[in-house]
């Protein structure tokens, strides 16, 4: 994924044709190892096709694939008053551990890190 997001990285900066010397520049830029074994696959399987048409091939690809929502969806609401009544205590719990969070900040944003 590095190797990808440098590449479109490098095309967003108005570099029409990255090479693997732009990759290379980027990754020394921000003190990331370089690839060169992972460079040379992606630019052999980039080589002759247009990214913007890659990237529209993908996300037609993404589209097709099912969330799964629709059958969670229906789960919950076929249970009627039971499935309304079991929620009730998730949000009570959740409720108390969002109150114990909040108490134990007492280091403000320097814990948010650990």
């Amino acid at each position: 994924m590095k190797v990808v997001a440098a590449f479109l990285l490098a095309k967003l900066a108005g570099n029409e044709n990255p090479t693997k010397d732009d990759l290379k520049n980027i990754f020394d830029s921000v003190g990331a190892e370089f690839d060169q074994t992972k460079t040379d696959l992606f630019f052999s399987l980039v080589k002759d096709h247009d990214v913007t048409e890659l990237i529209a091939a993908g996300r037609e690809k993404m589209g097709a694939l099912s969330s799964g929502g629709g059958a969670v969806a229906m789960v919950a609401g076929g249970g009627g008053g039971e499935a309304a009544s079991a929620a009730e205590p998730a949000a009570e719990t959740k409720k108390v551990e969002e109150e114990k969070e909040e108490s134990d900040d007492g280091e403000g944003m320097m814990s948010l890190f650990d």
